[in-house]
């Protein structure tokens, strides 16, 4: 009787959550981060066209934000944001081929500190010394594996550095052969034990659109898209054809995510890990007869935002309508995973809301264009903003005053600005203290871009208003 009531205890000791053997395990973390990839252009959010599966099964196991942005909605500030959870006037990547500041305080840099594998696959563009320059240990932000290139868009002939300055060569579609090396490491690390921070950054869909493998081309014929109500007659066959080659990157992509998914499973360890599915930001693709990103549009500033938990949480999907912003992802993942959030952290941690308690934003977040630089430079039309998005609502101010406004519930293709609208006028102003308010409390005070381009110490085109970089 005694030897069975000593096992019962040892058993008990084992298996209860206070016994000694009942050691927490930490949740892994796969960010999976896109390139140029706008929140409509996915079969889950209702894209009819686009084929997605592996990615809208993904979205059935997790928590969708569907009113995602990124605030500043362009390549290095995204990543920027990402890694360190500031703003861009904090961390000073507000403009593209800047450097990420060495002093920085990162997700990489805090999760190697507690114990984690970090690796980096991919498109880095933090570094600024020219998009096909090495990129030292040094300079790495705390990502210890590595298998990365600042930036290319040649994705048949694309190359990367791992720890030496010697070049290397991705086999064919590079984010094919990219997801080859993820899958690996994500085997080697089930294998050790060690939890890992993996982040695979993908350089497509981002332009140029037609060079997908050609069995992804032939899936979309552009006499066949449907395009958004709101494309310009006049450029309409242009957006079809770009569309076609767009939606061909994508469907690869999706392909690559199915691979990721499998090989979780099949190590072991997918309902420990915390799987992040989103991009830098979205393309405009001719909507309001405009191109590529940095506007304050839906199809440029909206973006994918999948989270697929770890544990009690993993596989159970919902859909949230929440706005969340780039700098809102690191103090969020390092929620999820228990660790402490730097204080130079200025994002929101959405952990909780994650697993079902408060929402911890008052539900507006902050858009902003500091400085208009390249494809949207100001003889194009581009110019320095900032803005409310809510659930519900789109506001933007130029250096002029109140530009846009539109009630996205009514007129999700925003093709009427209601701004200045009489009719409109309680509203209008009840966002605009909204925003001022939050300027005020970010300590913006929303200046012309020359002004940040000094503070910073950047030297710009004149004309574009682009750091000089090499390829």
């Amino acid at each position: 009787m005694q030897v069975r009531f000593f096992v019962f205890i040892l058993i008990g000791c084992l298996f209860s959550p206070n016994g000694v053997q009942a050691e927490k395990t930490e949740p892994n973390i796969l960010f999976i981060l896109t390139d140029q990839w706008r929140a409509p252009s996915l079969g889950y959010a209702g894209n009819e066209q686009v084929q997605t599966p592996h990615i809208d099964e993904l979205a059935r196991q997790s928590v969708n934000f569907k009113n995602a942005v990124s605030g500043c909605p362009v390549c290095c500030p995204f990543r920027a944001s990402l890694l360190t959870g500031q703003r861009p006037l904090t961390h000073g990547v507000f403009l593209n081929d800047v450097q990420l500041p060495e002093k920085s305080v990162t997700i990489a840099e805090v999760m190697a500190g507690s114990g984690y594998a970090t690796g980096f696959i991919g498109k880095w563009h933090l570094d600024g010394r020219g998009r096909t320059a090495f990129t030292p240990p040094e300079r790495r932000q705390g990502f210890q594996f590595w298998r990365a290139l600042e930036c290319t868009h040649n994705y048949n002939k694309s190359f990367y550095y791992g720890d030496s300055p010697e070049r290397q060569t991705w086999e064919g579609y590079d984010a094919f052969a990219q997801t080859r090396v993820a899958r690996q490491y994500i085997r080697d690390q089930s294998k050790a034990g060690q939890p890992f921070l993996l982040v695979m950054s993908y350089g497509s869909p981002h332009n140029p659109y037609h060079t997908a493998p050609p069995e992804y081309q032939r899936l979309y014929q552009p006499e066949k898209i449907k395009l958004r109500p709101n494309v310009p007659k006049d450029q309409q066959a242009a957006a079809k054809k770009e569309l076609a080659g767009y939606f061909a990157h994508c469907t690869a992509l999706d392909d690559c995510v199915g691979d990721l998914m499998a090989t979780l499973k099949e190590a072991g360890i997918d309902q420990n890990t915390i799987v992040v599915f989103t991009s830098d930001h979205g393309d405009m693709l001719r909507s309001h007869g405009q191109i590529r990103k940095q506007k304050p549009w839906d199809e440029s500033l909206r973006v994918p935002m999948l989270f697929r938990l770890s544990g009690a949480q993993h596989g159970k999907g919902r859909t949230v309508d929440s706005p969340i912003n780039s700098e809102d992802l690191m103090p969020t993942l390092l929620g999820l995973c228990e660790l402490t959030i730097p204080k130079t952290v200025e994002g929101l941690d959405y952990s909780d809301y994650l697993r079902g308690g408060k929402n911890p934003s008052d539900g507006a977040t902050v858009i902003t264009c500091p400085s208009p630089f390249g494809e949207w430079q100001r003889s194009r039309g581009g110019k320095e903003y900032r803005g409310l998005r809510t659930a519900r609502y789109t506001y933007v101010r130029d250096l002029n005053g109140p530009w846009l406004l539109y009630d996205n519930q009514t007129d999700p293709y925003q093709q009427n600005n209601l701004c200045n609208d009489p009719k409109s006028a309680p509203l209008q102003a009840r966002l605009d203290a909204a925003l001022k308010k939050k300027l005020a409390v970010q300590g913006d005070q929303f200046l012309h871009g020359s002004k940040y381009i000094d503070q910073f110490g950047y030297k710009v085109n004149p004309k574009t208003g682009t750091v000089p970089y090499t390829n």
